[in-house]
């Protein structure tokens, strides 16, 4: 008797507040700058996920702010399921006001529980060391595909013992950022 040979089902479970920072945000290391952030392209992206990680559902857990119902609508015309988070502003050390979407508890929930019975593998989109124990539970049930880390030069040492699943986004610079003439004109 032959095993049925289906493709697995692989979904994506996106921190979207840490692929958007991580990717569009210098590093500077002892002073010198080794990475400059670049905007990136949320279609080309999905279609990475796709095409790399044959990622079939895209969760992107994003805060809900008032006046970006446009942008919610086009990441759902181009193929995430977005998962709207209250936020929370604070000020940082600068004395600058900061908005923050809590999406950590609801992608650990997704991947875990809610989500967990249809998928065979799960993609995890963040370089949060707050996803250590999401990735090491998924690991444990066979079921980690990949971690894809928004930045190389900064995630967090804690995922390091994931390397092996590892893909980073900032290295893709030229297939997945924005195009100028989009940035320009305002075309997606």
């Amino acid at each position: 008797m032959v095993k049925d040979k289906k493709r697995p089902v692989v979904y994506a479970f996106i921190d979207s507040q840490n692929l958007n920072l991580g990717v569009s945000n210098d590093v500077i290391h002892k002073g010198k700058k080794i990475y400059s952030g670049w905007e990136l392209d949320f279609k080309k992206f999905r279609q990475y996920l796709k095409d790399k990680h044959k990622v079939e559902t895209a969760f992107l857990f994003i805060g809900n702010m008032p006046g970006r119902e446009s942008l919610y609508a086009y990441l759902q015309r181009i193929g995430y399921i977005v998962v709207l988070k209250p936020t929370t502003s604070f000020k940082d050390t600068d004395g600058r006001i900061r908005v923050k979407g809590n999406v950590d508890t609801d992608l650990v929930l997704y991947a875990s529980a809610k989500e967990i019975e249809n998928y065979d593998k799960a993609v995890i989109v963040s370089g949060d060391g707050d996803f250590l124990s999401l990735c090491e539970h998924l690991e444990g049930v066979q079921k980690l595909g990949a971690l894809v880390v928004p930045n190389k030069h900064r995630y967090s040492n804690l995922l390091s013992k994931f390397v092996d699943y590892m893909d980073y986004v900032s290295v893709n610079k030229k297939k997945l950022e924005k195009d100028k003439r989009q940035k320009e004109t305002g075309i997606t």
